[in-house]
């Protein structure tokens, strides 16, 4: 079964090639890797470019570098969600990387499970040490246990449910519509990814804690989940925002 894996580069230079690695060694052996560039102005594209000999000689797997201007992370997605031809879907962030049995473990899953969106645990990668994300489903719809970084979804459902590239939880928006729509959705606790902690969903200001919660029960709203629900995001924020 072939799996594509998509990434999302800008002005990546000092990240991207250990991403691309982690891709070109999975030990998985049919793989199309589809990177998304939005015209960086740095060496990204260069770098990029210079794996494809490596990917040649890989049987069964391959690289195709796309760099146009886009509207951001989610629209570049789509993009490259439009384009591939795999039965299952990943993507992968390029300042992080997948271990080397992820595709194996996700494509036995789906082979097992049927799965229109599966994901599995990250470490979480922090100047204070790492920690691991585990991957669950609880008996309530949260973000708890929600690791975008290790999931992979058939082409099928992440075309019905396009990421709306409206703002950082697109992704999350993404899988509560997949989830509402009574899609099969599974999970594995097995470190997936290595998640570099950092960017917008981090940031440390009152403001932004105030922000994200926001979004995020929006989300909760505008599939008819409690109200209650805000009780639980201004609490997520807060802890990220003490602990973080």
């Amino acid at each position: 079964m072939l799996v594509t894996v998509v990434s999302v580069a800008y002005n990546s230079e000092a990240t991207i090639a250990k991403t691309i690695e982690s891709v070109l060694y999975q030990t998985y052996p049919n793989i199309e890797y589809i990177i998304i560039d939005g015209a960086s102005r740095d060496n990204t594209v260069e770098i990029a470019k210079s794996f494809l000999p490596q990917f040649v000689k890989q049987k069964g797997k391959s690289l195709r570098i796309i760099s146009e201007p886009d509207q951001g992370m989610y629209d570049a997605l789509n993009k490259g969600i439009a384009t591939a031809k795999g039965v299952i879907i990943g993507s992968i962030n390029t300042d992080d990387w997948y271990e080397p049995e992820a595709v194996t473990i996700m494509t036995a899953l789906y082979e097992k499970e049927h799965y229109d969106a599966a994901w599995g645990s990250i470490r979480i990668k922090k100047n204070t040490g790492d920690m691991i994300k585990h991957a669950k489903l609880g008996r309530f719809w949260t973000t708890t246990g929600w690791c975008h970084p290790a999931m992979f979804a058939t082409k099928d459902v992440l075309i019905e449910f396009p990421y709306a590239c409206r703002n950082m939880y697109d992704d999350f928006n993404f899988i509560t519509s997949a989830h509402c729509s009574g899609k099969r959705i599974v999970t594995i606790d097995k470190v997936i990814s290595n998640f570099s902690f950092g960017g917008m969903s981090t940031q440390k200001k009152l403001n932004d804690v105030w922000y994200r919660a926001k979004i995020k029960y929006e989300i909760y709203r505008k599939h008819g989940m409690s109200r209650w629900y805000w009780f639980h995001c201004i609490g997520m924020e807060m802890a990220k925002y003490i602990l973080g």
